[in-house]
């Protein structure tokens, strides 16, 4: 077997997407044959979602399949919900279960405060997220969907190209709140560089116009992983990185434990472990997403542990 097994104590849910499976729980723990609906995967992870399922949890696509089912109890997940959701919930005749993450809905205000600032001077806003994840869409809906959403450098380049952002300013840029750290400060210096040379200004000089406003709006528990991650996986052999295949933030920090540590394995559970990736004297990593329940991390190190390596 290999050398040791470690589960990395950062690994598993954040504090929101706790505080949502907690609620719903809570709810279908009340009384047998109680249906609560998600309006959305509730975590972005296969076998906690099968697990829910057991208990009553059913996921819904939109609103509108609830119509005709008024006193219906719909969950509003962490990623949190445009306002004409809520609107529709109302119509129908809904009881909502409003589990929007707090970091979440206070980007949620700073957006819309920020909107009305920015319009009354010809400005706009900029969210760097993944475009059609549903934490962006509850962003952009806030403004009536009168916001820029930029995925990455090349993307942001694209638009300057076009001729999409007005360099003249004002400004304010947001990002989703799963997002790397690193990639959204290239992402801000970029557009810094472009705006100061529009108004024919050094960096230096431009910084202090106040034309771009940069918000820190990363998730604090998601921004220190990342350096908490990259220790974790340079300080083993190989990593095994457990997420689920739809998880965003899965996807951002499998990718740094790769960009640090090559034999970076990501699996979904058990079954995607291979036995030829180990060797006896590895020491072995295993870590995950901010949607990875514990118990799964669990299960995969144990799994790990029980190898026989030649």
């Amino acid at each position: 077997m290999p050398a040791s097994v470690e589960i990395d104590s950062h690994s598993g849910f954040c504090g929101g997407v706790i505080r949502a499976i907690g609620q719903a729980e809570d709810y279908l723990s009340e009384g047998k044959g109680k249906t609560l609906y998600s309006l959305g995967s509730i975590v972005h992870n296969e076998a906690e979602l099968s697990r829910l399922e057991g208990k009553g949890l059913v996921t819904i696509g939109k609103v509108s399949d609830l119509e005709g089912k008024p006193g219906s109890t719909m969950l509003i997940r962490a990623h949190g919900e445009p306002p004409e959701t809520y609107s529709a919930a109302r119509d129908f005749g809904l009881e909502v279960i409003d589990c929007t993450c707090p970091v979440v809905l206070r980007l949620q205000q700073k957006i819309l405060s920020s909107y009305s600032r920015v319009k009354e001077r010809d400005g706009q806003i900029i969210i760097f997220g993944k475009v059609g994840h549903a934490e962006v869409l509850g962003l952009v809906g806030q403004v009536g969907g009168d916001a820029l959403v930029i995925e990455n450098m090349d993307m942001l380049r694209a638009a300057l190209d076009r001729g999409e952002v007005n360099l003249r300013g004002p400004v304010e840029v947001f990002s989703q709140t799963t997002k790397s750290p690193a990639e959204y400060a290239r992402i801000c210096s970029e557009l810094e560089d472009r705006m100061a040379r529009e108004n024919e200004l050094s960096v230096e000089r431009f910084k202090g116009t106040g034309l771009l406003v940069v918000h820190d709006t990363i998730c604090r528990q998601v921004a220190s992983r990342h350096s908490q991650l990259s220790e974790f996986a340079m300080s083993h052999d190989i990593i095994v990185f457990v997420a689920g295949k739809e998880s965003s933030n899965g996807k951002v920090l499998c990718q740094l434990c790769k960009s640090v540590n090559i034999r970076t394995y990501h699996v979904g559970g058990v079954e995607d472990l291979r036995r030829e990736w180990f060797r006896y004297d590895d020491k072995v990593g295993v870590c995950g997403a901010t949607s990875t329940p514990k118990w799964l991390l669990e299960s995969v190190a144990d799994a790990i542990s029980g190898y026989a390596v030649p």
